[in-house]
């Protein structure tokens, strides 16, 4: 039982001064009994099942032995010193002839650090803190100077790009992506002239999951890097998607004509709306931006068309090429009408890829970009795995099947005889 005895006062002048928090030394105190208590039942329990086993004297041949040399274990609770049982196993294996070994499962050999703790020293690495500023920046949050030394960080690295490497030559055969995302990242590399032009495909599976497809170092967006990623997916067994989104500016379009020509596009409805408001002045974004919003807004596609003619009608003679970038393009915008209307909201933007890839950029910041191409390349991908976590499933999961299957979908409803509800055009 913890008891709690306060001191003179020196540790409890107001919750001020540097004193080691009480709730954190108890919260550890409490950790560490606990840790004895499960490693002690651990053992007993091991000892217990081969009670019956006896040797030629008549003597137990797995019984207690002391115990292992104390060690810390870094924990969300922070330092926990771990005194491990130690065991004497005297059976041998009758296949090799080795001594058996009692391992604990708790606390394995040669531990250090808890999963949780593995996993989060690198990502806070990658979300920018450096490699020198562990020790300072852990030390009194861990209870321990332990942090993560920059030869350890070389071998994340190491790690991350061979992970990268073989994510890059997986096989997409039995992955079905109805939907895909495609965007252009730029990220500063340090050692070089050129900034790392990072391509990526995210797409959404039958189940409605949403998946990293394709990541690579590509030239400038350039339609021939967009091609020679997709021919490789195409070549590693991906299925061309039914509906692709991007930005109007990438090489990627003319590159999706020529791999799968038979996919449908879809503007992104936020760069297309940045890109509207640069050609307008200052003055005219408010009511811009409300007349955009009634397009990509529309409860249908009727209503949508209807909203083009009006900011066209409402801009076009002032402002020619604002008006230009909406009705030049207005099939591309509109084309997410097509599909169930609880798809629309992930179909008409690839602003995820943007949100995904801040922590990228807050990262180069920070230490002035990857030393090289390969480094940033594995940085990008090892961030959008441990994002791709958090990813939500469309939603309708269950209607992304039917869009594979052709199903028709008018105002974003399933339309089971599509000749009898033919949607009406606009005059």
């Amino acid at each position: 039982m913890l008891t709690v005895v306060p001191g003179d006062g020196s540790g409890h002048d107001d919750g001020k001064g540097g004193s080691p928090s009480l709730i954190d030394e108890i919260v550890r105190e409490g950790a560490r009994r606990m840790l004895a208590e499960a490693l002690q039942a651990e053992v007993d329990a091991y000892i217990a099942a081969h009670a019956t086993e006896r040797g030629e004297d008549g003597r137990r041949l797995v019984v207690r032995n002391g115990h292992h040399q104390p060690r810390e274990i870094l924990t969300s609770a922070g330092a926990v010193e771990v005194t491990v049982p130690r065991v004497n196993d005297k059976r041998t294996d009758p296949d090799t002839g080795e001594r058996k070994r009692f391992s604990s499962a708790i606390v394995p050999p040669w531990a250090r650090k808890t999963p949780k703790i593995t996993e989060v020293l690198p990502l806070l690495y990658l979300h920018g803190l450096s490699s020198g500023d562990f020790v300072p920046a852990l030390g009194q949050f861990l209870g321990s100077p332990a942090g993560l030394p920059a030869a350890v960080i070389t071998r994340l690295t190491e790690t991350w790009k061979a992970g990268q490497r073989a994510f890059a030559a997986r096989d997409l055969s039995g992955a079905d992506y109805v939907y895909l995302r495609a965007d252009g990242i730029h990220v500063n590399i340090r050692l070089e002239e050129h900034k790392l032009c990072l391509l990526v495909m995210i797409g959404v599976r039958a189940d409605g999951r949403k998946e990293l497809i394709a990541l690579a170092d590509g030239y400038r967006e350039s339609a021939e890097s967009w091609a020679d990623l997709l021919r490789d997916c195409a070549r590693r067994g991906m299925r061309a998607p039914v509906l692709a989104a991007g930005d109007g500016a990438l090489g990627f379009w003319g590159a999706l004509r020529e791999v799968f020509p038979e996919t449908r596009e879809q503007r992104c409805w936020s760069r297309k709306t940045a890109n509207v408001l640069a050609a307008l002045p200052k003055s005219a974004h408010p009511g811009a931006k409300k007349a955009l919003a009634e397009i990509w807004g529309a409860e249908d596609k009727l209503h949508a068309r209807a909203a083009v003619r009006a900011f066209s009608a409402a801009y076009g003679a002032k402002f020619p090429k604002a008006a230009a970038k909406i009705t030049d393009d207005a099939d591309e915008l509109l084309a997410f009408f097509d599909y169930p209307a609880g798809h629309w909201v992930h179909l008409r933007t690839t602003n995820p890829i943007e949100s995904t890839f801040a922590t990228v950029r807050h990262r180069t910041k920070i230490t002035r970009g990857p030393g090289s191409r390969a480094a940033g390349l594995a940085m990008a991908f090892k961030l959008i795995e441990a994002a791709q976590d958090r990813w939500r499933a469309v939603n309708a999961p269950h209607l992304v099947a039917l869009v594979r299957a052709g199903a028709t979908f008018i105002n974003g409803k399933l339309v089971e005889r599509p000749g009898e509800n033919a949607e009406p055009e606009a005059a």
